[in-house]
């Protein structure tokens, strides 16, 4: 029987957090590149410039996640903001990540420690 490649994604709108427990090298994080300072900048010009960017670095962010999560077979999106239920609907519409299992879990802001717990008993339970 095939081993399943298994991947947790701690998300917010800023950050990514993904936790491969079978192999340590595949944790690290990824950041989003829409900071206070660019939407400062982008806001000095016109808000309507602010809203195009903030769309186009999340897009970005998101796709980079996307590009991840196409090495593994089960994929678990979770933490404290929508940002994993707005993941979760862009992947669902793409051909490519149907026959990856992606659920998502609403959770609280966690240490590190308790993202890859969490992890590691949501698989243990699969």
């Amino acid at each position: 029987m095939k081993t399943l490649k298994t991947l947790g994604i701690w998300m917010d709108h800023a950050n990514a957090k993904l936790m491969d427990l079978e192999s340590e090298k595949n944790n690290y994080s990824i950041v989003s590149n829409f900071t206070i300072e660019t939407k400062e900048e982008a806001l000095k010009r016109s808000e309507n410039l602010m809203h195009n960017k903030r769309q186009q670095m999340q897009e970005a962010y998101y796709k980079e996640i996307a590009t991840v999560i196409l090495k593994y077979d089960h994929v678990l999106l979770f933490g404290p903001t929508n940002a994993k239920n707005e993941l979760f609907n862009r992947l669902h519409g793409d051909l490519r990540f149907n026959s990856i299992s992606i659920e998502t879990i609403a959770a609280d802001k966690m240490t590190d420690n308790e993202k890859v717990a969490f992890v590691r008993s949501y698989f243990e339970h699969r």
